[in-house]
């Protein structure tokens, strides 16, 4: 892959103020359980911006956020990451999630939107410049869905790779969204969910790593026919398809990319490491073969599981190369 940082990733997306219990056991329903405590940043839009930057690509990161601590913390942050902060400036409150994290790592997350909500279309189509020099535009579904369309139809206009991340699973992406997404980076519980509501197929999330390639590639061309489909599967790797005629370089339409082999102790904001990663390798070498891409994001989230938080967690590439070569 190239050295150049030249090619520009832009994140639409969310910034949140993660309050984060660590615990033996995820909490039943009913059950109070004693855990430590610590703050950090968060939001999968700001995650997955300061894994681009750090994973070398210039990053433009365009948000909401309130006139509050929270607020002011996520300027401090992208300015100390060199990520060029485009924010709307919101009389709500900065965005929180609330997040446990048990002794294997795994982890459930309540979110709050607060100034999230307040991303208009109106802001993201008025960044125009930032689309303009964009190599590759990444959001996800954390902010209002017409704005995450609103930075695609940028985005296409100015010749941009365009690349979704259908997450929180219960967010619901619109037909436009979905038209002008090149690809799309689901986790196994994301993809089910759009499956089911794109396509009426009902599939369970737990056991979507044991079918056959055949049948997966067939599941992803019923959700994306137009584009290529990259579902995380945690410790099972990723699973790659394209639609005919698009490889991206690739010598097939579909293939798994095995997890690299780390020692996990929190999972917080691996896929948000994984979908900032591929955006900037993809940003700084876009000749290269997709299934390249796809290897070095797959080892950057890896490699980002093996320390405590989210935003706080993303490596930088020469970390990746040290313990990966």
């Amino acid at each position: 892959m190239s050295d150049t940082n030249s090619g520009r990733v832009v994140v639409v997306g969310s910034f949140n103020v993660d309050h984060v219990w660590s615990l033996a056991a995820l909490p039943r329903p009913g059950e109070t359980l004693a855990g430590s405590y610590h703050a950090g940043p968060g939001g999968k839009g700001f995650n997955q911006a300061t894994a681009a930057a750090r994973a070398g690509a210039s990053t433009r990161f365009v948000c909401a956020l309130g006139e509050d601590a929270g607020g002011q913390l996520a300027r401090a942050l992208a300015a100390g990451d060199g990520i060029d902060l485009r924010d709307l400036r919101s009389a709500e409150p900065t965005g929180t999630a609330g997040i446990y994290v048990d002794a294997d790592g795994r982890n459930t997350i309540v979110i709050g939107p607060g100034a999230n909500a307040e991303l208009s279309p109106e802001f993201v189509a008025g960044q125009g410049d930032s689309f303009d020099q964009a190599r590759v535009v990444l959001t996800q579904l954390e902010t209002p869905v017409e704005s995450a369309a609103a930075a695609f139809a940028r985005a296409r206009s100015g010749g941009a790779l365009t690349l979704l991340n259908p997450a929180p699973a219960d967010a619901v992406a619109s037909d436009e969204l979905w038209s002008l997404s090149d690809a799309i980076t689901p986790n196994e519980t994301e993809f089910c969910a759009q499956l089911r509501r794109r396509a009426g197929v009902e599939l369970d999330p737990d056991s979507l790593a044991s079918l056959a390639d055949a049948e997966l590639h067939a599941h992803c061309r019923r959700l994306l026919p137009h584009g290529s489909v990259v579902i995380t599967l945690g410790q099972s790797g990723c699973f790659v398809s394209h639609a005919d005629g698009a490889l991206r370089g690739d010598a097939q339409a579909c293939y798994r990319v095995a997890a690299a082999a780390v020692r996990a102790i929190d999972t917080t904001g691996a896929g948000d490491a994984f979908n900032g990663a591929l955006a900037a390798s993809l940003a700084r070498a876009s000749d290269t073969a997709f299934a390249e891409h796809v290897g070095y994001a797959n080892r950057y989230a890896g490699l980002s599981t093996e320390r405590a938080g989210a935003a706080v967690a993303m490596p930088r590439d020469a970390e990746l190369k040290a313990r990966f070569g």
